[in-house]
C-alpha cells in the first residue's frame, strides 16, 4: 500500500543540524547544492536554506529533510530515530545524553530532538 519515502525533522537551523546528522550517520551525506536553484529561490547562502536534504550514499530511501519551522520544540517527540553507534562519539558531535537504559541510551540532537543510540 505505501512505502517510506522521507523523514522530515523540524528545526530552527537546517544547515547546522544537517551537518550534525550527516556526521552521525555513516551512510548519509548532505545533498549537493545547486547555486542557480538557491539564487532562483532568493537564498543567498546554503546556511540560509530553509530545507536541507540528507541523501543515502547508495541513493536509496529514506531521504532525510531538515526543515526550518518558526516554533521551538517544546515536548517529547512522538516519533524518533534509533541508530546503532558509539555513544561517546555521538556525544562528541554535540548530542546530549538524556537517559541510560539497559540496552540503549536516549540522547537529543543539538536542537533537542530525541533519538536512541544502541551500542
Amino acid at each position: 500500500m505505501a512505502r517510506l519515502r522521507d523523514i522530515v525533522i523540524d528545526c530552527k537551523h537546517p544547515a547546522s543540524l544537517a551537518r550534525f546528522w550527516a556526521a552521525l550517520l555513516d551512510d548519509y551525506e548532505i545533498a549537493p547544492y545547486d547555486d542557480a536553484e538557491l539564487a532562483r529561490l532568493g537564498i543567498d547562502s546554503p546556511e540560509d536554506d530553509p530545507s536541507v536534504l540528507l541523501q543515502r550514499l547508495d541513493g536509496g530511501a529514506p531521504r532525510i529533510f531538515l526543515t526550518r519551522v518558526p516554533e521551538p520544540k517544546t515536548v517529547k517527540n512522538r516519533v524518533h530515530l534509533d541508530v546503532d553507534g558509539d555513544v561517546d562519539a555521538v556525544l562528541a558531535l554535540g548530542a546530549t545524553l538524556v537517559a541510560k537504559y539497559d540496552d540503549h541510551d536516549l540522547l537529543t540532537d543539538p536542537e533537542g530532538n530525541e533519538f536512541c543510540v544502541f551500542p
